[in-house]
């Protein structure tokens, strides 16, 4: 059975976990990281991922299943290598499978794959949706079915090469005093083929309304976007990469802007930190992951998820991943 806070799986190194419920059924859509000898970097060199699987769950609780390979990178053309974090939207009775890639240039790209069946497989777009860059697709639908994806990571993801609006292959972060690069944001079409326009940037402010700073490395974004809609409220989270921490902001528009609100997650064991939200029958999980079963080993992870909680004022309450040992 799968307890909270631990491995859901351990047969394969599990990360960057999108879970949704799908006629009643939890399904967690991550990356599948490929064990190696290779060292770290800041590239993101070590994450060797070549294709993903597809994990469900009856309830919480319940037997994790792997439903076995629902798309790998043989299947499509545009794809060099590192199929990294994905993430899936449901619409038009169709599942689609949102996820990064570098083309044949070394440029990471955003893909789609189509399912009639949440678990897969996936039938690739011969090409990657055009004026796509960096990483990390997190697909929202609003209540009228519009549907957006965010997206965005530096360093490795090369969000920060996108600043004068083309790829720069020697462009860097901004200085630490200005405001910091954002998540980027575009809608999709309704046949769920293309952007109906280009990406957008999103602004993080902080409490007094200003853009948070480049240097500000607790609150600033990094990648791994996530949105939820709570009441009238739109919750953005995301990971602060050097910093190791799980924030969120909240705004009264899917696109922005979102005033930063404190913590979700605290570090977990090894570098990356990545996670999606979810409610099940009247409760809300984190699914995350961390390299507690590898013994840090930063590319071989495992997901895993735990109860997420808020107080009255509906501000999330921050989780301590290993205050239950």
């Amino acid at each position: 059975m799968s307890k909270e806070r631990e491995p859901l799986v351990t047969h394969i190194f599990t990360a960057d976990p999108s879970a949704h419920v799908y006629n009643g059924r939890i399904y967690v859509y991550p990356s599948h990281d490929i064990p190696h000898d290779g060292e770290d970097n800041d590239n993101g060199d070590e994450y060797q991922m070549r294709d993903y699987h597809v994990l469900s769950m009856d309830d919480i609780g319940a037997e994790c299943i792997d439903h076995g390979l629902a798309l790998s990178e043989d299947d499509v053309p545009w794809v060099s290598e590192q199929m990294w974090a994905p993430d899936v939207a449901y619409k038009n009775g169709t599942y689609y499978l949102f996820f990064p890639a570098r083309d044949k240039e070394g440029n990471f790209r955003i893909g789609i794959a189509e399912s009639d069946k949440p678990e897969g497989p996936f039938k690739p777009h011969p090409e990657c949706i055009k004026g796509s860059y960096s990483i990390d697709p997190a697909s929202f639908i609003d209540d009228d079915g519009k549907v957006y994806v965010y997206n965005g990571g530096l360093w490795g993801g090369q969000l920060e090469k996108y600043r004068t609006g083309s790829f720069d292959p020697n462009g860097t972060e901004p200085a630490a005093d200005e405001p910091a690069v954002g998540p980027i944001c575009a809608v999709m079409d309704d046949d769920m083929q293309e952007y109906v326009a280009p990406p957008v940037a999103i602004q993080i402010l902080d409490e007094s309304g200003e853009p948070i700073k480049a240097g500000d490395e607790d609150r600033r974004y990094f990648e791994d976007p996530w949105m939820n809609k709570i009441g009238d409220k739109y919750y953005f989270s995301y990971s602060t990469g050097t910093t190791h921490y799980l924030v969120y902001a909240v705004g009264d528009n899917p696109m922005g802007p979102f005033t930063y609100k404190g913590r979700i997650l605290e570090p977990v064991i090894g570098w990356t930190t990545h996670h999606s939200i979810i409610e099940h029958k009247g409760k809300w999980y984190l699914f995350y992951h961390d390299c507690e079963l590898s013994g840090g080993i930063n590319h071989r992870r495992t997901v895993k998820y735990t109860e997420l909680k808020f107080d009255d004022k509906g501000d999330i309450i921050t989780i301590h991943p290993y205050d239950h040992k």
